[in-house]
């Protein structure tokens, strides 16, 4: 509790630090010259791309901010966001929850919505990754909290737009980079970008590897990663993405505590027996044409595929999995008036296809020798098919220069099929048509400044597991989650647009709340339990702070204080209601300052405050709180006119705190060994980077 006082006092502090040094220096940085804070352009497909006129709690990642710490994990600067909790194990294992959605996962990212510029992400199946595209092929992320958006599902979580890499500028350029770190982290990197009158190349590969500081826990990905624009003419263009990534991760798996405090660096037994790891290869690739119809009125139509054929062997078998998808999407966009008042508009539908085929294989590991898995005989086959598709609108009124109103709604209809080949039974199912509203104002006492109030449904189709009875069927009686969404907030230029502030206040009440009870080792049952409550504040603050024409500082911070229960949940007669809900800190919070110098040089540190974690639904064990503290220096300079390089040196968790950065929700005792809870966090570790890049 003392660390939590100090870390809450140590955010107030930090605060109205920013805002009286900006106003003791703000007479003097217009004369210094410093850079004002820009205004924020997120993705094309909202109905205005400016983010002062989005009546929704965004997260933006910039390019810089994707690589500020070692261009390998992305899970240090999605934790920036507040609201935004993303744990990881090595690599290997992650979990995205956005205000406590999510949380209870036991693996992996559901109930949010993933879109690589027009391609979905999220698999029929509601898993959602992100973290296997190469961080320097990305020009922006955006993580919408909360189902505020009509246009991407009406998502409980939220939604993650990734927006790639494209040329502009009418440049060529090439580049190459190298990271190398700690427990054998090495990463190499090449790119190649054309811009012309008529279309544009962006094509990049990377190859990242690391030894793992745990056992079984070595690492390595592949990937080549193709976009850009072609047939660009002044009112169309085509634009085209496609990426392929080879992955092959071994896994240390999850231990419990005390193994957890005493040697942290060890595997599960039995997984590092078994030698168990996941394998696949994932490609996905579309096609999206703009045009413009008139000047009142525009097209965005897009095509897609995504195929994934994995191999994960298991102490308790060998699973395969093939799955892919199909779909598309056209959304029509424009203005029009009635009487003097303007209105714009978004329309469209998507339409979404998802085959998936699952087999399971005995692991003979036991008797190989010590040589890890070896396949057996086959033990069950499964098929899933899943068809859904979204009609979305939304309409923006602009009343007059400083009130607005938008309003939005969302329709899903999802159906899909079970074969069980060992039972050779097929059965076929779909959900209600499920209606989702939205309804925003806004008012802008200024063109820096704008405050927005917003209602807004949002639901969450159950994952495969979810939909299942203990005998591996359908369970008809299953239900998708839903709920809604009050949220307040502001966003506010000061002085002159050096200082940025955006603050969410926020509240929401979840029905049908979907559990997967663990039946078996790879098994589940799936139930509708009870209601959920999530309410929250959350707080960003940037910063510009000139020192004098050779230095600036840069300075962010990022809270989020958060209220997450079970409101009502009962489980095999154990009554939860009242509860923390697992899986998720309540409070979390995020700072960096950036030293700028005018010689090319700049150094970073980033702080990072997580709060205890309830790990199981009764609230009977929690993990602890922790700090984490990142520092890097840079340097950045010319050697040739065009070529420029840049040397960089990090040390991540300098203080070498032990933490898990993953927690395995309600893990499950076997037999008299204690619940295996915990992924333990990286020690302190270093890494340096070098890149050289050409312009032509």
């Amino acid at each position: 509790m003392n660390l939590k006082k100090y870390c809450l006092s140590l955010f107030v502090f930090f605060v109205f630090q920013n805002i009286l040094a900006q106003k003791k220096e703000g007479k003097n940085i217009d004369s210094l010259g410093t850079e004002k804070l820009k205004e924020v352009v997120i993705s094309s497909l909202h109905i205005d791309n400016n983010l002062l006129n989005t009546p929704a709690s965004i997260g933006i990642l910039s390019k810089k901010d994707l690589l500020q710490n070692n261009a390998t994990d992305i899970t240090t600067v999605i934790n920036t966001i507040p609201g935004v909790f993303m744990q990881s194990s090595n690599f290997t294992t992650t979990r995205i929850s956005i205000r406590g959605i999510g949380a209870r996962t036991t693996y992996g990212t559901n109930k949010i919505r993933a879109f690589y510029g027009s391609i979905p992400l999220t698999s029929g199946n509601s898993e959602t990754v992100i973290d296997d595209i190469d961080l320097e092929n990305l020009n922006q992320i955006e993580i919408i909290k909360g189902p505020l958006s009509s246009v991407y599902g009406a998502g409980l979580g939220g939604a993650i737009l990734i927006s790639p890499q494209l040329s502009k500028n009418g440049n060529q350029s090439a580049g190459i980079s190298s990271v190398f770190g700690s427990f054998g982290l090495l990463k190499n990197s090449l790119n190649f970008g054309l811009d012309e009158k008529n279309g544009s190349l962006n094509i990049s590969c990377h190859n990242l590897k690391t030894d793992g500081w745990r056992e079984n826990s070595a690492y390595k990905r592949e990937g080549i990663t193709l976009a850009g624009e072609l047939f660009r003419k002044k009112n169309s263009k085509l634009t085209y993405f496609s990426n392929y990534t080879y992955l092959k991760a071994f896994i240390p798996s999850s231990i419990n505590k005390n193994t957890f405090e005493n040697n942290p660096k060890s595997g599960a037994p039995t997984w590092v027996a078994s030698k168990g790891y996941k394998e696949y290869k994932s490609t996905l690739g579309g096609l999206a044409y703009d045009f413009k119809i008139n000047k009142n009125l525009n097209n965005s139509t897009s095509v897609f595929i995504n195929y994934k054929d994995s191999n994960e062997p298991r102490p308790f078998d060998i699973l395969r999995q093939y799955t892919f998808a199909t779909g598309a999407r056209t959304q029509f966009s424009g203005n029009f008036k009635t009487g003097r008042i303007e209105n714009n508009f978004i329309a469209g539908i998507e339409y979404f296809t998802d085959t998936y085929k699952g087999n399971t294989f005995e692991n003979l590991y036991q008797q190989n020798n010590g040589l890890g898995s070896l396949e057996g005989n086959q033990l069950t086959e499964t098929g899933q098919k899943r068809h859904f598709y979204n009609i979305f609108s939304q309409l923006r009124t602009l009343l007059s220069d400083q009130f607005e109103i938008q309003a939005g709604l969302n329709y899903n209809k999802t159906k899909f099929s079970l074969d069980n080949y060992n039972e050779s039974t097929n059965q076929e199912y779909s959900y209600d048509g499920i209606f989702s509203p939205q309804l925003s104002l806004l008012f802008k006492p200024n063109s820096q400044q704008t405050v927005y109030f917003s209602v807004s449904r949002g639901f969450s189709l159950p994952a495969t597991e979810e939909t299942l009875t203990s005998e591996g069927t359908i369970n008809t009686n299953i239900k998708p989650e839903n709920g809604y969404n009050f949220e307040v907030g502001g966003k506010l230029y000061f002085f002159n647009k050096k200082l940025y502030t955006e603050i969410a206040v926020y509240r929401m009440e979840i029905k049908d709340l979907l559990v997967a009870k663990r039946v078996g080792d790879d098994q589940y049952a799936g139930l509708n339990a009870g209601k959920t409550f999530h309410e929250g504040i959350e707080i960003t603050l940037n910063h510009n702070w000139p020192i004098n024409r050779f230095f600036s500082l840069n300075s962010y911070l990022a809270g989020s204080i958060g209220n997450y229960e079970f409101k009502e949940f009962v489980d095999n007669g154990n009554d939860y209601s009242g509860n923390k809900l697992t899986g998720v800190a309540a409070n979390k919070i995020n700072a960096g300052i950036t030293l700028n110098t005018n010689f090319g040089i700049y150094f970073n540190a980033d702080y990072q405050f997580v709060d205890e974690i309830p790990m199981n639904d009764s609230n009977t064990a929690f993990s602890d709180s922790y700090t984490i503290i990142n520092l890097k220096s840079s340097y950045r300079f010319e050697i040739l006119p065009q070529l420029t390089t840049h040397f960089s040196a990090g040390v991540n968790n300098v203080t070498n705190t032990k933490y898990a950065s993953l927690i395995l929700p309600n893990a499950i005792a076997v037999g008299n060994a204690a619940p295996r809870y915990y992924y333990p966090g990286l020690p302190i570790n270093y890494y340096g980077t070098i890149s050289l890049n050409y312009l032509f």
